[in-house]
């Protein structure tokens, strides 16, 4: 597996060994060991979840607060992806800022997001099935939505595309305005 941090320092993209050859391809998506021992992370994951998007769809940006913040590793299993990840931890010297890479089933990129960061992602492909497993439970009562088009995080969104958004989302919070990190 080879590791790297994004422009925020605590974002990392993984990115695994893939063994390949006339009949197709293999490779370990995840193994606990070797995940703790990359990240020096002690946590388990709770639940995995996977979503299937159609072009155009927009998802997030996303967060649970404490006592049942997650942190998520995710990946694309089919398709192709725009993730971003937007870092809302008060405390950080890169408040505000966000990240974004894109995630396809060929490149087969991971993306480990820990608590403090806000989630989303567009898909750019016919359709796209994206898997990320959590750290703690769903919680729709610590769930949150910042605005994907809020003007202070100035998100680079592709242009000539028509987003596709749930209600929820296009009801989400100003930056300035969402219940943020310490």
């Amino acid at each position: 597996m080879k590791i790297s941090s994004m422009s925020i320092p605590d974002i990392l993209v993984i990115e695994p060994f893939v063994f390949e050859d006339d009949r197709g391809f293999f490779y370990e998506s995840f193994r606990d060991d070797v995940f703790k021992k990359i990240t020096s992370l002690n946590l388990s994951f709770v639940q995995e979840n996977h979503s299937k998007s159609f072009k155009g769809v927009l998802r997030g940006l996303h967060y649970q607060i404490n006592p049942k913040a997650q942190g998520k590793l995710v990946r694309v299993v089919q398709g192709e992806v725009l993730d971003i990840i937007v870092d809302i931890r008060r405390s950080s010297p890169t408040f505000g800022k966000y990240v974004s890479e894109i995630l396809t089933s060929d490149n087969k990129k991971q993306i480990w997001i820990p608590k403090g960061f806000a989630h989303g992602f567009l898909t750019l492909s016919e359709t796209a099935e994206f898997l990320y497993k959590t750290s703690d439970l769903y919680s729709p009562d610590h769930e949150r939505c910042i605005l994907w088009s809020d003007p202070i995080l100035n998100i680079n969104w592709p242009e000539n595309m028509e987003f596709r958004l749930s209600p929820k989302d296009l009801l989400g919070k100003n930056f300035l305005d969402a219940e943020l990190f310490s």
